[in-house]
């Protein structure tokens, strides 16, 4: 963890660390709908009355008038929708899915994983008009399901969230589409080539290249306006915004402008001088981090909360539930989560792994696709959503306590499948949780022992890359970290140290580098390697001299090589690995070959490297980079 982080984290309050925790939002969500309950069954006539006070804008002639559940639905949920869309685009762009056969696997795990529990539901309300309900027996909820999979934590393999991340957002894209398509009003024809002009107009501002967030907005609500009067839900417009937006990770070039700006501005702290440079901080991340940095926190703890309370409200009494189970919508919407969700995600990738011959394999084992599948029966909130469109009365009741019961009984379900796997000896538990699936590997080039400098056994299983500086206080925190590390794992972990000189904020770096390599042309460079990093502020020439002669170089032949520049085109080509790795900063981990997010503390880089080497014992592989 870096200095500042640690000391942001140190200044967090317990309760605000939890809550910013999927599980907190998780926490949030359900006290939400807790809450809800509550406020139904001690007033129910104050809590419909208030949900249906009607809120008007206008400008001039034009406005809007909606309820408050509506304006909850129709409008704050936009945002919801938005933030999935960011989340999405992200995927595909940098994340597990820029694989285009991940994305393929999660696509059929999702329409599957839909169409299995419309087709129980439909079996149970075929002849009786609450059949048009089906569309509230199909999505879960990525809230929910995140938070419930952070609670079985270590339990359950980290490739196991971006399994159902992409089923959730397939699960998404095709829900919106049955909301825009079966659960809208009478379409109005000319409002819907409205909002396609200026669906088009948007399109045009992305082709041309237009990064300012502010300038998309006017056409954004335009966009919202436009497909509230067509008939079309308007929450469809923020998913379209967070697909346009897109994310790609920091470029090293655009940190390197920000660090000059920054040196302008110190010596010439004027407004213009800030202006400028907070422009410039905001360039070096993508549209889509920004926005989902932005957006994320009041989506999870604020917006679907408030759906939560404006929609899970419901009396309930003993005669109500009795009815309610007995009821063909409460049983088709909880059987088709609780079973049809598994059978539909576990069977169809398991059908597509068979047909494909291996190619579409899922990264994960089957005993966390299991798991998976449970926890993708958890429906609420566009489940709560499409039932409010589907149904009144009596109906929405029987509908309501169907998805809340499935919440509870996808969460069980779940617990069991990971009871189960703890019961299984421990090589065949970790290959139900980890499979033999392929790894996206991160790191363009592969290690090579002939040329990288390696420490530990040449043969291990583990390989853990680290691109630092030597000036960078960040790199000196890691570095008992990884020292610790490969002392707890002895034979199991490699590591090698590759240079990413940042000079544009450590003037030395580049220096300390090449006297490193210099070390290295007389066999002494982690003798040199441990010294440096260990007086990070003492990178001068003279220091690097008196440093030679410690670890028992030939001076004179170490001077003409740093004179010399001798190992300067060995540094040139780290950083030419680190831009095609898309590395920007230091330190930066990767654990055979794929990059290590997040903290590098010791506990969270011992969980990377121990899950590297289980799947690389269970592939029988030697050493990867």
């Amino acid at each position: 963890m870096t200095g500042t982080t640690a000391c942001t984290a140190a200044a967090r309050s317990p309760l605000r660390t939890f809550l910013r925790t999927e599980t907190g939002s998780a926490a949030v969500l359900l006290a939400a709908a807790l809450a809800a309950l509550v406020w139904a069954n001690v007033s129910p006539g104050g809590y419909e009355s208030f949900w249906h006070t009607r809120l008007s804008l206008s400008v001039g002639r034009t406005g809007v008038s909606l309820t408050l559940r509506e304006w909850v639905n129709s409008g704050l949920m936009t945002l919801f929708f938005f933030v999935v869309g960011l989340e999405a685009r992200r995927e595909f762009d940098i994340g597990e899915l820029r694989e285009r056969r991940r994305l393929a696997l999660s696509a059929i795990a999702g329409v599957s994983g839909m169409a299995v529990p419309v087709a129980i539901y439909l079996a149970l309300n075929a002849g009786h008009p609450s059949a048009q309900g089906w569309g509230a027996a199909m999505s879960t909820d990525t809230a929910f399901a995140l938070g419930f999979l952070a609670v079985f934590g270590s339990r359950l393999p980290g490739g196991l969230r971006v399994f159902v991340l992409g089923v959730a957002v397939a699960d998404d894209f095709l829900a919106l589409a049955v909301i825009a398509f079966a659960y809208s009003s009478t379409l109005y024809v000319p409002a819907l080539l409205t909002a396609l002009g200026v669906l088009a107009v948007l399109l045009a501002m992305r082709a041309a290249g237009v990064h300012i967030s502010a300038l998309y907005l006017p056409p954004a609500v335009a966009l919202w306006g436009a497909l509230l009067r067509s008939g079309v839900d308007p929450v469809v417009s923020g998913l379209v915004m967070g697909l346009l937006t897109y994310a790609h990770p920091a470029q090293r070039h655009a940190l390197e402008r920000a660090s000059r700006l920054f040196r302008r501005y110190r010596e010439q702290p004027t407004p213009e001088l800030e202006r400028t440079l907070r422009r410039g901080l905001a360039s070096t991340l993508s549209p889509n981090e920004r926005l989902q940095r932005m957006f994320h926190p009041w989506t999870s703890h604020v917006i679907v909360p408030l759906f939560a309370l404006a929609n899970a409200g419901l009396t309930v009494s003993a005669a109500r539930l009795a009815d309610a189970f007995t009821s063909p919508v409460t049983l088709g919407i909880l059987l088709g989560f609780v079973l049809g969700k598994p059978i539909g995600i576990v069977g169809s990738t398991w059908l597509a792994s068979r047909l494909s011959r291996g190619r579409l394999r899922p990264p994960i084992g089957w005993g966390a696709i299991a798991a998976g599948g449970g926890l993708a029966g958890v429906g609420f909130t566009v489940s709560l959503l499409i039932a409010t469109l589907a149904f009144r009365g009596a109906r929405l009741e029987e509908a309501k306590i169907g998805i809340l019961s499935a919440v509870l009984c996808s969460f069980l379900v779940t617990w069991l499948v990971t009871r189960v796997l703890a019961l299984l000896p421990p090589r065949r538990r970790a290959r139900a949780l980890l499979g033999s699936g392929d790894v996206i590997v991160d790191l363009s080039e592969p290690v090579d022992v002939t040329r990288d400098h390696v420490r530990g056994p040449l043969d291990a299983p583990v390989t853990l890359v680290e691109y630092g500086d030597y000036e960078c206080p960040y790199c000196g925190l890691a570095e008992p970290v990884v020292r610790e590390l490969l002392a707890d794992f002895g034979d199991d972990v490699r590591y090698v140290w590759r240079h990413l000189p940042l000079t544009d904020v450590h003037p030395s770096a580049q220096l300390a580098a090449e006297a490193a390599e210099a070390a290295a042309r007389q066999g002494r460079y982690w003798e040199m390697h441990d010294v440096l990093i260990s007086h990070q502020g003492d990178l001068r020439a003279k220091d690097l001299l008196r440093y030679a002669g410690q670890v028992g170089l030939d001076s004179e032949r170490f001077r003409r090589d740093l004179q010399g520049r001798a190992g300067a085109e060995r540094v040139a080509e780290d950083v030419e690995s680190a831009d095609l790795s898309d590395v920007s900063g230091t330190p930066t981990f990767f654990v055979n070959g794929r990059r290590h997010h997040g903290a590098y503390d010791i506990g969270t880089l011992s969980a990377a490297v121990r899950a590297a080497r289980e799947r690389a014992v269970l592939a029988g592989a030697g050493p990867r980079g």
